[in-house]
């Protein structure tokens, strides 16, 4: 029931955003759990994130038809700027054992799947 009122909450921030070519949203992702945005066929896209919480997060791209490449570790506290290309999803990973909170600023193409897993 969250996954699905947190997907409800990104796509309804999306199409209210649509009008200024920008998402922003804080994400929280359970411990050892996965953010996936944008596992669609879709435009490139830019984000800006930052680790909001107390985990070590995981970030890396996965085109959809498949494979994975680009891995990046983001630190408490710290930010990162990633250009994803067309048909690629941005993974945002927890690698911890306590909640992630990530807040993301994405540029470019906005028709963009969001789940966890």
């Amino acid at each position: 029931m969250r996954t699905i009122i947190a997907t409800l909450f990104l796509a309804l921030s999306i199409s209210s955003c649509s009008v200024f070519s920008s998402l922003n949203s804080n994400t929280s992702i359970k411990p050892k759990e996965s953010f996936v945005l944008g596992n669609n066929k879709h435009g490139s896209f830019k984000t800006h994130l930052k680790n909001e919480g107390v985990t070590t997060l995981k970030i890396y791209q996965a085109p959809i038809d498949g494979g994975t490449h680009s891995p990046v570790l983001v630190k408490p506290q710290e930010t990162a700027f990633v250009k994803t290309e067309k048909n690629t999803a941005l993974i945002i990973e927890n690698t911890g054992d306590e909640y992630a909170s990530v807040t993301l600023k994405v540029k470019g193409d906005l028709n963009l799947g969001m789940n966890y897993k």
